[in-house]
């Protein structure tokens, strides 16, 4: 079901450590070392990391021979881009009508604040 994968994906991308991992990914493959690096925490945190993205499909483990390469995934990501993309044409579509209206209610005040020609008993217009 996908709502369950997104909420998955959602809940591992909200913590700011796992989108960093993420974006370090997204240049390359790299080894759960290099990955701890740019962080002051323990290698078993980082771990606990490592395994909330990969249990919402957002990162696999290899191995080879000694090194255990990580890469970023990018099916978890599509699935929550397209459902973003969803609501940002409900939005953009309830914008364009909301300028709509805010163009006519404006056309509408300007005509209210025009000056109006008043006419005299003798039927000339006066100002």
């Amino acid at each position: 079901m996908i709502s369950d994968h997104l909420s998955n994906t959602l809940a591992a991308l909200a913590d700011p450590t796992r989108r960093a991992i993420l974006a370090r990914l997204a240049t390359g493959e790299a080894s759960v070392t290099e990955l701890a690096k740019p962080f002051d925490m323990s290698m078993p945190a980082i771990s606990k990391h490592l395994k909330v993205l990969e249990r919402a499909g957002l990162i696999t483990r290899g191995r080879e021979a000694q090194w255990r390469p990580c890469r970023i995934e990018a099916g978890p990501l599509k699935d929550l881009a397209a459902w973003v993309d969803h609501y940002r044409d409900i939005w953009e579509r309830r914008f364009d009508r909301l300028d709509d209206f805010l163009h006519v209610l404006k056309k509408h005040e300007l005509k209210k604040s025009e000056p109006r020609n008043k006419e005299t008993k003798h039927g000339r217009t006066k100002k």
